[in-house]
């Protein structure tokens, strides 16, 4: 049997200098998008609401700006979104192509990610999470980085083993992009869509995620997602995040089969229309008199980060973000739960902090927030270490979090892994 001849230094060179170049092509590429796809979130809040008229990028947050609005807008803005949200993702499922998952992309050597209809599917979601709905938007940004980068990959004949390192780096590229997280999407990459920390994925998901964060820095400037107070770890916030973790992970789990089921469950034909609407009128209806229920969650988790919910409303708010959740994604709605997830373990870390407080009280019920939410969003989102570094970055909280953090997530994961392994057997 012959060997294979070993190529030629000159190859090596010429394929090493394709790869950096399709590198830093994807990481601007998955930049732009970035970018583009949170100014255009940006103007249509904007517009729907009637805030910061004449900015697309302002100092008044979606939340002010929907808390200033008519409550009439309201109800008219999350009815536009119904229509739109119904009709745009029927038309996909009925006239578009087959979609393809990120994940299944970098997975499969043989599904490709449609172009035109996965570009609809993005912009739907990032027009719907503009107008109300509470689903994030962080997978619209994904795929658009994710078919740049399989489009780039056909185009520079590069091998299929460094084609889905590529668009699993587009994928990372284009969430760090859109929320300012280089070192998250980084981990994102490695984490959660190649399960690897190889040197081979390794260096080009920093690269592309570091060049695609720059980027965004032209539209979105050099911000972080919360501004939070300066909050000291205590003895007391340790002891908690040690015996709350479970919890957290218990919340999770029910969070993530909840919503598992809904997406499931979600009509694809003439129905997705008719309960879309009327899902999201309801939530118009609820916006009149909470209008924090709007958006993907940014506006109560920064309250929450920032100490300024009661315990009441943390726990009202926190029971129905879950519902109107689930019935948004059970109308037929698409988009991420990264931010909702945080959103969701924030709130419960006020309520149960608040409580806690009564029996060794001294701490900041954000303090317990920034560390309910890398508990909840961890185990939720089952990324773990995506998750620490994603709330190190949105917060830019005291390095000593970590301490907490680590301890809660811990127990956390803990306790959904033992869920989803026990309860997933199949009964004898």
């Amino acid at each position: 049997m012959e060997r294979a001849e070993p190529a030629s230094p000159g190859v090596e060179r010429r394929s090493l200098a394709m790869q950096v170049v399709v590198i830093c092509v994807i990481g601007v590429g998955a930049g732009l998008a970035g970018m583009l796809l949170a100014l255009l979130l940006h103007l249509i809040q904007h517009l729907a609401y009637g805030y910061s008229a004449g900015h697309i990028v302002s100092s008044e947050s979606f939340l002010a700006g929907v808390t200033g609005s008519d409550p009439t807008r309201r109800v008219l803005a999350m009815a536009a979104c119904g229509l739109i949200a119904g009709f745009g993702w029927w038309a996909i499922y009925r006239f578009g192509k087959p979609l393809v998952s990120v994940k299944r992309a970098v997975t499969s050597d043989q599904d490709r990610m449609p172009g035109a209809t996965t570009t609809a599917h993005a912009l739907l979601q990032i027009v719907t999470v503009a107008l109300g709905s509470p689903l994030g938007r962080e997978v619209a940004p994904r795929e658009a980085g994710a078919v740049f980068a399989s489009w780039i990959c056909d185009r520079a004949g590069i091998t299929a083993g460094q084609r889905k390192i590529m668009i699993a780096c587009g994928a990372g590229a284009g969430l760090a992009a859109v929320y300012n997280v280089p070192l998250g999407g980084t981990i994102f990459v490695l984490e959660v869509l190649l399960g690897t920390f190889a040197w081979s994925a390794v260096l080009p998901a920093m690269a592309t995620s570091g060049i695609a964060a720059i980027v965004a820095w032209i539209g979105l400037g050099n911000e972080s997602q919360y501004v939070v107070p300066t909050f000291d770890i205590s003895a007391s916030l340790v002891v908690w995040s040690t015996l709350c973790g479970p919890l957290f992970g218990l919340a999770a789990y029910g969070f993530h089969e909840v919503t598992k089921w809904a997406r499931d469950a979600a009509p694809k034909d003439w129905k997705l229309p008719v309960i879309s609407i009327v899902n999201f009128m309801l939530i118009g209806v609820l916006a009149i008199w909470y209008p924090q229920l709007l958006g993907n969650g940014k506006g109560p988790a920064g309250l929450s980060f920032d100490d300024n919910l009661t315990i009441g409303l943390a726990a009202t708010l926190l029971v129905l973000k879950v519902v109107i959740t689930a019935s948004s994604l059970r109308s037929g709605a698409q988009g991420g739960l990264l931010t909702p997830s945080l959103t969701n373990g924030a709130l419960l870390a006020i309520v149960l902090g608040g409580l806690w407080n009564l029996i060794w009280p001294g701490t900041s019920l954000g303090a317990f927030a920034i560390v309910g939410a890398a508990a909840f969003l961890g185990s939720a989102m089952k990324m773990p270490l995506t998750a620490v570094v994603l709330i190190l970055e949105f917060t830019r909280v005291n390095h000593d979090f970590l301490i907490p953090i680590l301890f809660s997530l811990g127990g956390s994961a803990m306790t959904f892994s033992l869920l989803d392994k026990r309860l997933a057997q199949p009964s004898a």
